[in-house]
């Protein structure tokens, strides 16, 4: 069941950020939202880790850019130190459906594996 906790909104907190083209363009700011585990499956098929997707989002990442569009997200804390989120992006007309884990670290939360999955209306 869907949960609006502490845990799920710092987690919700950090996925919007990570949706922010200005964030995305400052390997720093994105660093500090990624675990060192960090992997990505990603909506083009491709498997990212940490270190490349920093790169790929610096190189990639647009000025003036506005974030994708995110509708139902929502989120369960699967145990103290974890967060599932689930929700849809549309971008230029490219949807996705999203899956995301959030580690709790001594800090912070940070993104630990994300999937995306593109569709087309009606598939859901």
């Amino acid at each position: 069941m869907p949960e609006r906790g502490p845990a799920v909104e710092a987690a919700i907190e950090g996925e919007l950020k990570l949706l922010d083209p200005e964030v995305r363009r400052a390997p720093e700011l994105v660093g500090a939202l990624l675990h060192p585990d960090f992997h990505e499956f990603g909506a083009s098929g491709r498997r990212w880790d940490r270190a490349s997707i920093i790169t790929m989002l610096a190189e990639t990442a647009q000025p003036g850019v506005r974030p994708p569009v995110t509708s139902g997200m929502r989120g369960v804390q699967l145990a103290p130190d974890l967060v599932h989120l689930t929700f849809d992006t549309e971008n230029n007309g490219r949807r996705v459906h999203r899956s995301s884990l959030w580690r709790r670290t001594e800090n912070c939360w940070l993104l630990y594996f994300h999937q995306g999955t593109p569709f087309s209306p009606g598939e859901e």
